[in-house]
């Protein structure tokens, strides 16, 4: 595996972790490098994984997102599988689901993946690639919204050779989502760091109260 992007240091409003999964040969590495570089390369080595750093402006702020381009692993005359153990599934503040509408197994893949992944607390995005490809189309759009109602998330049917800014928004409004997610999660904890403390100083004051000497 490597790491690849930038390597200087800087404060951030917020350093992001996304893992991009899918099937082999749905379109991730095109994805992810269409969306760092702009640039569209169609072939990639499907059993290589890399990490990606790429600084980002989200409303604004400068944000590290770190980006891991999955490759699942498939055993001989088995499906490709992925395992809620998974170190990238662990690792990742946010999950890109990427699917390629010409490809019934590749949405299938994610549809099961569904039971598997941390979806109730891990922001998630559900892509369907390759759109340009619509005359090979074996998933419909309509199967790709009830699917996203399913894990509660964002859809969109989009083109690593085709689109630049619709890539681009894809990993974008995924990225707030994550934001999101922290900041509701900090403000919960100072909010049960401050009750704690509110009962403490309650039961300190009663106490004390109750062991003082009377006039």
């Amino acid at each position: 595996m490597t790491t690849r992007g930038i390597r200087r240091k800087k404060s951030y409003l917020a350093e992001i972790k996304v893992a991009v999964i899918g099937a082999p040969s749905v379109g991730k590495s095109a994805l992810t490098v269409r969306f760092i570089t702009k640039r569209y390369i169609g072939e990639y080595d499907h059993q290589a994984e890399n990490r990606y750093k790429y600084e980002i402006m989200v409303d604004g702020e400068a944000v590290l997102c770190e980006i891991w381009d999955t490759c699942p692993k498939i055993e001989e005359n088995s499906e490709a599988t992925l395992t809620a153990g998974s170190e990238a599934v662990q690792w990742a503040d946010g999950l890109l689901l990427v699917y390629s509408i010409t490809d019934r197994d590749s949405f299938n893949y994610i549809r099961k993946a569904k039971e598997e992944l941390p979806c109730d607390t891990t922001p998630v995005a559900l892509v369907g690639n390759k759109v340009d490809m619509v005359h090979l189309r074996q998933v419909s759009t309509d199967e790709g919204e009830i699917l996203a109602k399913d894990f509660e998330c964002k859809f969109c049917e989009i083109s690593a050779a085709e689109h630049v800014y619709q890539v681009a928004e894809a990993f974008h409004d995924l990225c707030r989502e994550v934001i999101a997610a922290k900041r509701k999660s900090k403000q919960s904890f100072i909010e049960k760091i401050d009750r704690m403390l509110s009962g403490s100083r309650t039961y300190n004051r009663g106490k004390s109260d109750s062991i003082s000497p009377k006039d």
